[in-house]
């Protein structure tokens, strides 16, 4: 079920819906649009007596939501959700594209400086490595847990990236949710979902990885569990699916894109260098996925790739993703996109300044 109230409503009137709501035995969910306020109603196993909300002030009418998720559809909320964070020109979802760079795992602190300054300096508004790593084999290298999230609020502390990073089960959701600006929800996890009923209980964005094999619908559902828990600032990935190929680590679906932006109203961002697994495949997707419409992307990039501890076959270096950002900048404007310009964060300068003439020891391009 579906309150949409009047363009005039008052902060009182919807005050005073959502408590009704409440007292019913449900849940409310205000969703703010540009034109008016729709609330979200969700607990209710059938209809709701109509009479107990359409005849409150400020109410224009009441929706039934057919689908089975309900606040990601554009039925709740038509215009496209936009998550900002403060200080900044970052966002997730606006004209400007979302860039996420880093390393696949935090190694140390060394090396994630390294990646961190040749990111900024390229344009990345997001600092992403993993402080947990789940692996597929046990003996592999599971990250640096706190130590490795400490070492990325030190990014943010000296360039003023963003930074993003996974908690791969409700213990470490505590620490990330302490460090990181954004909170991943790894393909693994997409359907944990004692974990994104966690997440929506957080109170930063989350970014939402398509799981290896989800359909649309199941992609939508998971989002769903995260916002029917009251955080709404949810951020989509397509990381690519399983199929029969075996040229790409995945197959990247990037015509999932315009499907998911025709349902809801989140904003989605391309996992390229999972989507592919093969460098070379890195830069061409990522173009693809700017042209189909893409609010953004998320990609690995490692100084010295061919000594990475995770994933250093699909990871690009530096001189790479400098390349690809550039050709970003050329194609973005075609479909009514920007990157935001470097000047426009927090530090930016100062951290220019700083390593001036220091650049970090860059392997040559393979």
């Amino acid at each position: 079920m579906l309150v949409v109230m009047k363009a005039q409503a008052t902060e009182e009137q919807i005050s005073a819906v959502c408590r009704k709501i409440e007292e019913l035995g449900y849940r409310a969910h205000s969703m703010p649009g540009a034109q008016r306020t729709a609330i979200g109603v969700t607990g209710n196993r059938g209809e709701v007596e109509p009479g107990t909300l359409d005849e409150m002030p400020g109410v224009q009418e009441l929706i039934r939501v057919s689908k089975p998720y309900k606040l990601v559809s554009r039925d709740v909320k038509a215009e496209n959700t936009v998550i900002t964070f403060s200080g900044t020109d970052a966002a997730f979802g606006g004209p400007g594209l979302a860039i996420i760079a880093g390393p696949c795992a935090i190694e140390n602190r060394e090396q994630t400086m390294a990646v961190a300054e040749q990111v900024f300096r390229a344009g990345a508004q997001f600092f992403r490595g993993g402080a947990y790593k789940p692996r597929t084999s046990p003996y592999s290298f599971q990250g640096l847990g706190e130590l490795g999230l400490q070492i990325m609020a030190e990014v943010r502390d000296k360039f003023g990236m963003k930074i993003v990073t996974e908690a791969i089960d409700n213990e470490s959701m505590d620490l990330v949710e302490k460090y990181a600006d954004v909170i991943q929800i790894g393909a693994r996890n997409m359907q944990n979902f004692s974990l994104l009923k966690r997440a929506g209980r957080a109170r930063k964005p989350v970014l939402l990885k398509r799981g290896m094999s989800a359909t649309l619908e199941e992609f939508l559902m998971a989002a769903e569990y995260v916002m029917s828990e009251g955080n709404y600032k949810v951020i989509l990935c397509e990381r690519g699916v399983r199929t029969f190929a075996d040229h790409t680590r995945n197959t990247l679906d990037l015509s999932i894109v315009p499907a998911v932006q025709r349902l809801s109203h989140l904003p989605i961002v391309v996992d390229p260098s999972h989507g592919t697994g093969k460098r070379n495949k890195v830069t061409p997707l990522s173009r693809a996925a700017i042209a189909v419409g893409a609010d953004g992307l998320i990609v690995e990039v490692h100084h010295e790739p061919d000594r990475a501890m995770s994933d250093g076959i699909q990871s690009l270096y530096p001189e790479q993703f400098d390349a690809l950002m550039k050709q970003v900048r050329q194609i973005a404007p075609v479909v009514g996109r920007m990157v935001p310009a470097i000047g426009n964060y927090p530090r930016a300068s100062e951290a220019l300044s700083a390593q001036s003439g220091v650049r970090s020891a860059i392997s040559p391009l393979a």
